[in-house]
C-alpha cells in the first residue's frame, strides 16, 4: 500500500528534487573516489580534529583496517546515492547517509579552534555542509517520497507501509 500522506504537487516535486540532489552528491562523491587511483581516506582520518580525533587517527594508523574503511566509504557513498536517486530502499539510504554524515562531522567538526590541512570552503562555526545535509536527510526521512515516486513504489505496492 502506498503511503497515505498527501502532498501537493509542488511539495512532492520539492521533496523528490531534494532527495535526488542529495543522492547525486553521494553518488558522485563515491564514484570520484572509486575512479581515483590509490584513493584512501587516510589523510582525512589523520587530519581529524575535535573530541573524537584520537579515534579517527587510530583508525587511520591501523593499516589492516584501512582497506575496509575505504571500501565502506566508497561503496557506501555509491549505494546511498543510488538508493536516494532511484527511490530504492529509501529508509536504508537515509540511515546510511545519516551514519556517514555524522562520522564526517565528528571527524572534522566546524570549530573556531580547528585548523585543517585543506581549508574549508567557507568560514564555519558549528554548522557546516555536513550538518546542513544531515538536517536535510532528516527532513526527507520525515516526509518519505519513494513509495510515491521511486522503485519502492513497485517493490512495496502490495505491502502495508
Amino acid at each position: 500500500m502506498i503511503e497515505k500522506r498527501s502532498f501537493s504537487k509542488i511539495q512532492l516535486f520539492c521533496l523528490i528534487a531534494l532527495r535526488v540532489v542529495i543522492g547525486w552528491y553521494f553518488l558522485y562523491e563515491g564514484l570520484s573516489k572509486f575512479f581515483t587511483p590509490g584513493w584512501t581516506s587516510y589523510g582525512y582520518l589523520m587530519d581529524s580534529q575535535g573530541l573524537f580525533a584520537g579515534l579517527f587517527k587510530s583508525m587511520g594508523q591501523n593499516q589492516a583496517l584501512m582497506p575496509f574503511i575505504d571500501a565502506v566509504n566508497i561503496y557506501g557513498l555509491i549505494l546511498i546515492g543510488l538508493f536516494l536517486i532511484l527511490g530504492l530502499f529509501e529508509k536504508l539510504g537515509y540511515i546510511g547517509a545519516i551514519a556517514l554524515l555524522t562520522l564526517y562531522y565528528l571527524s572534522h567538526p566546524a570549530s573556531l579552534n580547528a585548523t585543517y590541512l585543506l581549508p574549508p570552503e567557507g568560514s564555519y562555526l558549528w554548522i557546516n555542509k555536513n550538518i546542513v545535509m544531515l538536517c536535510s536527510v532528516f527532513v526527507l526521512m520525515a516526509f518519505p517520497t519513494a513509495k510515491r515516486i521511486g522503485f519502492d513504489r513497485i517493490i512495496f505496492k502490495n505491502k502495508k507501509a
